[in-house]
């Protein structure tokens, strides 16, 4: 394994921490791989560890270069920073695809709770007005091929009552900030392929964000994979007992998951 690190903003302290698969003449069918971003979850407020690694070693024993982004919490979110974060990661990557042996057309944003809401951010707004305002999208080098999203927040709701909704938006936000802010309302026909999963169960991030978004996919017809389950607190992760939060149905997402991305990308077991 190669580990690779990088600060992709130089207006902000995120940084990123990638796991590589060296080429090896062993495998020599796998010397170009896809590619997945990790953003873990905290509510903009920390970034949780159990969302960072465990789900990172899962994709990367699967055969994928995988990249955890650490984007801006507290109070560097404004500006919309992290999707700034995200979107200069994205670019990073693909500019140095060669380099680390990732395939440029073939790299997806994985996200959880609020690391979903910049996921879903990136996914619609990668090629706004307003992002591109703030930074060089290059031609849309920071769209992701796939969007993975993990009882992310998709919507206003509680956001809207949130310190983190203020400073986000420099103050109160207004109606206009609240539906830009909220991805559901952002989807569009440039919206990539998505994978959600959530629980019933959730008190802290409501099921709806998930079911909200995916009724938008369908209007605009972007093709989705979608699973909510039972039981099951926030914040679960990838169900394991590494992550703490153990869960062998729950679980499941994760093989789903892999199954969904490695057909769509070509990249088989």
């Amino acid at each position: 394994m190669k580990i690779v690190k990088f600060q992709p903003n130089p207006d902000s302290n995120a940084h990123v921490t990638g796991f590589l698969h060296e080429v090896s003449e062993n495998i020599p069918n796998r010397r170009e791989r896809p590619c997945v971003v990790i953003c873990p979850g905290g509510g903009y407020t920390l970034l949780s560890d159990r969302e960072a690694e465990p789900p990172a070693m899962m994709f990367y024993a699967k055969g994928y270069q995988v990249f955890i982004l650490y984007y801006s919490i507290g109070d560097k979110i404004g500006e919309m920073r992290p999707v700034v974060d995200a979107s200069l990661t994205m670019i990073k990557i693909r500019e140095n695809s060669e380099q680390w042996h990732v395939i440029p057309n073939r790299i997806a944003m994985l996200g959880f709770s609020a690391g979903g809401h910049v996921t879903a951010c990136l996914g619609t707004l990668w090629d706004s007005p307003e992002l591109k305002a703030k930074v060089d999208t290059k031609g849309g080098l920071n769209r992701p091929d796939a969007i993975i999203l993990c009882y992310a927040v998709l919507t206003g709701g509680k956001f809207v009552d949130s310190p983190v909704a203020y400073t986000m938006c420099g103050g109160k936000p207004t109606q206009e900030q609240i539906c830009f802010f909220s991805p559901e309302k952002q989807v569009s026909e440039k919206t990539p392929p998505t994978f959600l999963w959530h629980t019933f169960e959730d008190d802290y991030v409501p099921v709806d964000n998930t079911i909200l978004f995916v009724s938008a996919l369908q209007k605009h017809n972007i093709p989705f994979e979608c699973h909510i389950f039972q039981k099951g607190r926030h914040g679960m992760s990838v169900c394991t007992r590494e992550s703490n939060t153990p869960n062998a149905h729950n679980a499941q997402w994760v093989p789903l998951c892999m199954e969904w991305l490695g057909n769509l990308f070509d990249f088989p077991d």
